[in-house]
């Protein structure tokens, strides 16, 4: 059996969906992901209320996101962390993505 090489997310081709590639909520490098944020979020003392009001959501969009109830994509995940002044770059190096 063959080692699967570790390919970042944002490599991926949307015509082929790798078999190991994210595709649940529940996948423990989304949960990764997403406890990351909400650490981020609570280390800057950012309410759901005003994180949604930033991003001009309802305080549940957060909630929905963070209790694994709703995903989110690349281009939200990068709105949510300039919400909270943080860097894309930055979140992948301390989130380990590469390495979930």
């Amino acid at each position: 059996m063959q080692k699967q090489k570790n390919i970042p997310f944002w490599d991926i081709c949307c015509d082929s969906t790798p078999s190991w590639s994210m595709s649940s909520i529940h996948d423990p490098r989304y949960i990764g992901l997403i406890k990351c944020l909400i650490s981020i979020r609570e280390e800057k003392n950012i309410t759901q209320v005003e994180l949604a009001s930033f991003l001009r959501k309802p305080q549940s969009y957060i909630a929905k996101v963070e209790n694994f109830d709703r995903r989110i994509d690349i281009l939200e995940l990068n709105d949510w962390l300039k919400a909270m002044d943080s860097k894309l770059s930055e979140f992948i190096a301390i989130s380990n993505i590469e390495n979930i």
